[in-house]
Order: structure tokens, then sequence, then C-alpha cells
């Protein structure tokens, strides 16, 4: 396969002069923090025995989360990074980061540890 795989997989052919091809990237919009459900999920395997937190199930813009991930890091002052789709934080922050997603209205779900 030497050449690049084709986005427009779903498109066959059309006769129609003005079709335009949806492409289906668009982000979602962001739900509000109350309808948001994240895990919390703690980890040390692979990471030679340091523990980070792994945030998953935000619904929401590329943008959003990485404010969100700026604002998480910067409330439990640790380092991490948002990619992906998911939030990490280095070190087990747990509690300083449940009462900041309780104040702000998120709801959550811990994951291991």
């Amino acid at each position: 396969m030497g050449r690049k795989a084709n986005k427009r997989i779903d498109v066959v052919y059309s006769t129609n002069q003005d079709y335009q091809y949806d492409s289906g990237d668009a982000e979602q919009e962001t739900l509000e923090p109350s309808k948001q459900l994240l895990e919390l999920r703690y980890e040390k395997k692979g990471r030679a025995g340091k523990p980070v937190i792994r945030i998953t199930g935000f619904v929401g813009t590329s943008e959003d989360l990485k404010d969100l991930g700026k604002s998480l890091r910067s409330h439990c002052g640790v380092g991490g990074s948002d990619k992906g789709g998911e939030i990490l934080l280095q070190g087990d922050v747990r509690p300083k980061l449940m009462d900041y997603l309780e104040k702000a209205g998120y709801k959550f779900k811990r994951i291991g540890g």
C-alpha cells in the first residue's frame, strides 16, 4: 500500500454537482458539568511505580478538554497532559481532584486503587 488511505470511504460516486462531502470530523459540543460523567482511574502499571490519575469520559471540544486539564493541574499543583480525549495527572491527588470536580458540578466515578 504505497498510497495514502482515502478518507472518503463511504462515498463511491455522486452525480450531484453541488455535493459537499461531510467528513464527520466535527467536534462534539461540550456538555455542561452536571451532565458529564468522568471516570477517575488510578494507575501505576508501566510507569516505573509512579502513580497517575487518568480522567476519561469528557464529552466536548478538545479546547474545553485542554482548559479543564489546565485548571485541574493548577488546582492540584501537579504536572500532566491532556491528549487523546484524556487528562493525565501525575501523582495520587484524588482527594484534591474529587473536591474540585464536586465543587465544579461534575459527576465522577472513582476506579482502581
